[in-house]
């Protein structure tokens, strides 16, 4: 290897007859940005100091937007180049996993901007926009602390490190990698929490998703149309125009809008009802397309329509933070109401600890991330140095998505917000019952003066504004998002003249949708790749652990996609409403797993570092082990129906013994035995996860104390061969960068080619 000191900065060759393939400059922080960062902080301060004390009628929720995106923008200069030169110390000498076994299908470098849209949109799903949407049931003030000091400190920090430790590991899984670095008891419990973790997080999503598109020929009909326009995409970006990234993307974003607006005339025209599907249908359409997503060739299906969907999360998300930051609304909802000290909230049962940390997962932390940062992510990344942009970055993103859905809630009346989020059994289905329902919520301005009672018309009219019949007791969070974000864009000049509130409810249905399905076909390739790893350990069945061998790509694909369609039937199905079931096992799932994933990191960096730096990592695991077994043990023992699933279930068993023919929301027997079956499951699926974790973390803390006392085993790196091709390191590529592109193309080489080794 040579290298050559320009500026001071270094260039590194591996191969003496060939242009640089990597780039080391000075971390070193200029005066210019000193004094930028220094504007920043303070605009971010003054923000913090405004949502933090204020108490009073008008707090505007422009001040939640500065100071999220100020303490962003620090925290990714600062925070995650301290991880990087402390802990991971990127060497882009060394082929990724992407270039080494470029294979065209499973693995190959792609652009990084191309891998951030995917990246992001897999990770994306509807976490980010249903969690915030509940949690602001207890104020604006506790989401976003959690949203925002969360991602920084906990979130962008395990998705950061999972994915620098599968580069440097073959793109193995999580699973697998806890099995190299824990060893097999600590491994397999890691391998089975993160395999039926997983089909209960893809599962739940699914029935997220179902919600926004039943019965919606226009939903259905924009969201059917981005997987042919993804298809094309692949191949013009593969075939027809390769390496014009820029150009798909005009044509991809044109071609999107055009199927949202023609849904419309879609949903008007004669042949409408061929797109408008009940949940069950539903159910079945998308376990197919998972399965499809899953085995065709990344580049066909799963990367385009990826990048092709954050044009419109990522555009859909700024439009709305600079309608707010020209709208200027005020928050409705107080800083903390009593729901947060009495648990008595109608969108979900719990006080503040630990049940607000469980809602609100993506966003600020999500174990989810951890299986994308381990599944397609280092398969397709080209350069160690692009960890950094991918993995911090895309999570404070996503952090970004979570600040801009709680503020969406929050800026609605509040009468209006407890109206959509309440069950139907509380507000009783028609205007006039919610109106007499949340009249007696006692519910308070910021200043804490009680509000006045409202009149039934005030959600009949509501509802008039949206295009909708009802506005009552649309649960989920993904309506009242909606109606957030339509009350923002209606009002924005510009934005006004592309249509009115309902249009803009609509619109935003659909980027929900959109926002999910994402994760769904990602994450299903994430657990065929989990499957394989995880039978591959068995005897006889090595062929397993190769991603790319067929007949196990569809083997491991099938299984799991039954696992989770099957979760998801169960879900769409249940007399208790999926969603207000489901949702608290996701949190604690997700929050669980990341647990899992932060106790190999802590572990692989103590071998590595030592304790000095471990805290990065030791922090949030503790932290997130702390809730989610509080969380557990609250919903595996806690005798109030609200929150005890073994409570609920027997008081359903109980029902059935008696002869009664209602319980709850369940309106006949077979639906009562619904509910107990359904909550065995459940409930048994709790005392598992919490059991696997626990065996994880025991056996993380057993590798520590052997590394500290100089007898635990080294880490399990791979010595990956030196590389041969070159990328820039972020979004924009640095003046010295883009010196050395140069150079590879005065060489007549392509820097990055595709199966560029073979």
């Amino acid at each position: 290897m040579s290298t050559e000191v320009v500026d001071g900065a270094t260039t590194l060759r591996t191969d003496p007859n060939r242009p640089p393939v990597a780039v080391i400059e000075s971390p070193a922080i200029s005066g210019k940005e000193k004094a930028v960062f220094a504007v920043i902080a303070v605009i971010a301060a003054i923000g913090f100091g405004v949502v933090g004390l204020s108490r009073g009628e008008h707090v505007n929720s422009m001040w939640i937007v500065l100071a999220a995106v100020g303490t962003y923008l620090i925290a990714y200069r600062f925070y995650a180049r301290l991880i990087e030169l402390k802990i991971h110390k990127p060497d882009d000498t060394r082929m990724t996993p992407a270039e080494e076994f470029d294979n065209g299908k499973d693995f190959m470098p792609t652009d990084r901007r191309v891998l951030y849209g995917h990246h992001f949109a897999a990770i994306s799903g509807a976490g980010p926009l249903v969690g915030p949407v509940l949690a602001s049931q207890m104020g604006y003030l506790p989401g976003t602390l959690w949203i925002v000091f969360g991602v920084v400190l906990a979130g962008a920090v395990q998705d950061f490190m999972v994915l620098n430790l599968s580069i440097r590991r073959r793109g193995r899984t999580l699973g697998q990698m806890a099995r190299d670095e824990l060893g097999p008891i600590g491994g397999w419990a890691a391998i089975l929490g993160v395999l039926t973790i997983m089909v209960i997080l893809i599962a739940v999503l699914g029935v997220v998703m179902i919600g926004a598109l039943a019965e919606s020929a226009w939903a259905v009909w924009a969201v059917a149309m981005t997987i042919p326009i993804a298809v094309f995409m692949g191949f013009y970006l593969r075939y027809l125009r390769p390496g014009r990234v820029s150009e798909v993307s005009l044509i991809g974003v044109a071609l999107l809008l055009a199927a949202i607006v023609s849904g419309r005339y879609v949903s008007q025209s004669d042949w409408a009802h061929y797109f408008v599907l009940d949940k069950p249908t539903l159910a079945i359409c998308l376990a197919v397309y998972g399965f499809v997503a899953a085995v065709l060739p990344v580049w066909m299906l799963l990367a385009p329509r990826d990048y092709l969907s954050t044009f419109m999360k990522v555009g859909t998300i700024v439009m709305l933070a600079l309608a707010i930051l020209v709208v200027r609304p005020d928050l409705q909802m107080p800083a903390v109401t009593h729901f947060a000290h009495d648990g008595t909230g109608p969108a979900f049962a719990g006080s503040l600890f630990p049940f607000l940390f469980i809602t609100i997962a993506c966003g600020a932390i999500s174990g989810f991330h951890a299986l994308i940062a381990s599944g397609t992510t280092p398969k397709l990344i080209e350069k160690p140095s692009q960890a950094r942009m991918i993995g911090y970055g895309g999570m404070l993103t996503e952090s970004f998505v979570a600040i801009m859905a709680l503020v969406a809630a929050c800026i609605i009346d509040q009468h209006v917000y407890f109206a959509m989020n309440a069950p139907p059994g509380l507000t009783g289905g028609t205007p006039e019952s919610a109106a007499a329902y949340t009249n007696g919520l006692n519910l308070v301005s910021g200043s804490g003066a009680p509000l006045p009672d409202v009149d039934p018309s005030l959600y009949s009219q509501a509802a008039a504004d949206v295009g909708e019949k009802s506005i009552v007791s649309r649960t989920g969070g993904a309506p009242t998002l909606a109606f957030g974000m339509s009350e923002v864009m209606h009002r924005t000049p510009l934005l006004n003249l592309l249509g009115d509130k309902a249009f803009w409810y609509h619109f935003a249905i659909l980027f929900e949708a959109l926002f999910i399905l994402t994760t769904i076909d990602a994450g299903t390739r994430v657990a065929r790749f989990m499957f394989s790893d995880a039978i591959g350990n068995v005897r006889g069945l090595g062929a397993f652990k190769d991603p790319s061998w067929r007949p196990g790509a569809w083997i491991s694909t099938s299984v799991m996609v039954l696992a989770w369609g099957s979760i998801l039937y169960m879900g769409v199905t249940d007399p208790l409403g999926g969603i207000n079931m489901l949702f608290p096992l996701f949190g604690i799932a997700n929050q669980l797993l990341a647990a899992i994933a932060l106790s190999v990191v802590f572990a692989v960096t103590v071998k590595r570092v030592g304790l000095r730096w471990a805290w990065i990592p030791g922090l949030p695991m503790a932290f997130v082990l702390i809730v989610t077994m509080t969380a557990s043990w609250q919903k595996i023992f806690s005798s109030n129906p609200k929150i005890g699933y073994w409570t609920i279930h027997n008081q359903a068993r109980d029902a059935l013994a008696a002869g009664k023919q209602t319980f709850q929301t369940a309106k006949t027997p077979a639906e009562i035995e619904a509910v107990v079956r359904n909550t065995a499951v459940q409930g048994t699926l709790s005392i598992v996860y919490a059991v696997l974790v626990l065996i994880v973390f025991v056996s993380a803390m057993v590798v520590v104390t052997r590394a500290m006392r100089g007898v635990g085993n080294p880490v399990t790196e791979h010595e990956a061969p030196p590389s041969r091709i070159f990328a820039p390191s972020g979004f924009i590529a640095t003046p010295l960068e883009k010196q050395v592109l140069r150079e590879w193309k005065e060489a007549g080489l392509d820097p990055a080619p595709v199966d560029g080794h073979h």
